[in-house]
């Protein structure tokens, strides 16, 4: 296992989430001489994390390094820790931080590496942070997304990922954790930027997956994912991104990774849908959360509040929730007013 050398001053680390992504960052993290502390719901995954050092839940067939402890115990995770980074599913995240927010240290650094708009009240992850432990939370908050399947990073597999905040110091913290000779992280200064394409680009995979399941090729893909790109854009320009955030890692690259690759959750769903499987019976099937199923009616809901058009994410959305058959959408969608492209 490679370690890391460079970092001169060891953090000591919160992982909050012992699922496929949280356990392989928390894994890197440790790798990288990091004091890491992984948090994990389920009492069999605590022991068998600090006694096998694996996850065979959610990470199959991965050694975990040694040094990686876990707890099921959410003041302990957090007690004293410089970084915090939460991996939760995001419609749990307002639950967790709930219990979190008497217990992190005032100057922590959050670090939210999960994708995906809350339903409730159709806030960002930051926005929740925000409202749950203050606004000065924002002043160290940093967002870390990019086009990562976990399996890859527990393998080592050459990966990039963006750090994201509005304070450079925080995001170079965050970069010399997690950094490593299989792992380059980028600083960006875009934190809505990030979060959006991390949580649109899940919705826009589960349309890839439709379309694929359907056996409309290679070129109906294309065409998804550059139109998907599009209403993106469209968004977060309403929200006040960068719009040099999309054309980047946690755009067009998490977005082509999440539409094309096969370890792809959420473009697994979509392929099962376009084949025919009712939504019920393939989420039954999956023990790891599918963020797109949730996120295609937060962000169809907030381009409704904002009046941004995005009609992959409305047809996704009737699919996934109004049971609206997958073929007689991308019909629909063929059939919209012609229209200059932009």
């Amino acid at each position: 296992m490679m370690t890391m050398t460079t970092t001169t001053d060891i953090a000591r680390i919160a992982v909050i989430g012992a699922g496929s992504w949280g356990t392989a960052l928390a894994g890197r993290l440790a790798a990288n001489g990091n004091d890491t502390l992984l948090w994990a719901y389920e009492p069999e995954l605590v022991a068998e994390i600090n006694s096998l050092h694996t996850n065979s839940l959610y990470l199959t067939g991965i050694n975990l390094h040694p040094a990686l402890a876990c707890t099921g115990d959410l003041k302990e995770a957090v007690n004293g820790r410089g970084i915090v980074v939460l991996v939760t599913p995001v419609q749990v995240m307002r639950g967790i931080l709930k219990q979190l927010s008497a217990h992190i240290s005032k100057d922590a650094i959050i670090v939210n590496a999960s994708k995906g708009i809350e339903l409730e009240t159709l806030q960002t992850v930051s926005q929740i942070c925000a409202e749950l432990l203050g606004d000065t939370t924002l002043s160290n908050y940093v967002t870390l997304s990019g086009p990562t399947f976990a399996r890859e990073v527990a393998q080592e597999l050459p990966s990039l990922i963006v750090a994201a905040s509005r304070n450079d110091a925080s995001a170079r913290s965050v970069q010399a954790a997690f950094s490593s000779p299989c792992l380059r992280i980028y600083t960006n200064c875009d934190v809505v930027g990030v979060e959006l394409g991390g949580a649109v680009k899940n919705v826009i995979a589960i349309a890839a997956g439709i379309c694929d399941g359907l056996g409309f090729g290679h070129n109906a893909r294309a065409a998804l994912i550059t139109r998907g790109l599009a209403e993106m854009n469209r968004l977060g320009r309403a929200m006040g991104a960068q719009a040099t955030t999309f054309a980047g890692l946690a755009g067009m690259g998490d977005l082509v990774l999440t539409c094309t690759g096969d370890l792809s959750r959420n473009r697994t769903v979509g392929f099962k849908l376009g084949q025919g499987l009712k939504l019920a019976d393939i989420l039954a099937e999956m023990r790891m959360v599918a963020e797109g199923v949730k996120s295609a009616e937060s962000i169809y809901l907030l381009s409704r509040r904002l009046e941004v058009e995005m009609p992959i994410v409305e047809k996704t959305y009737q699919i996934l929730h109004e049971d609206k058959p997958a073929r007689q959408a991308v019909i629909e969608l063929m059939a919209r007013d012609l229209k200059a492209e932009g």
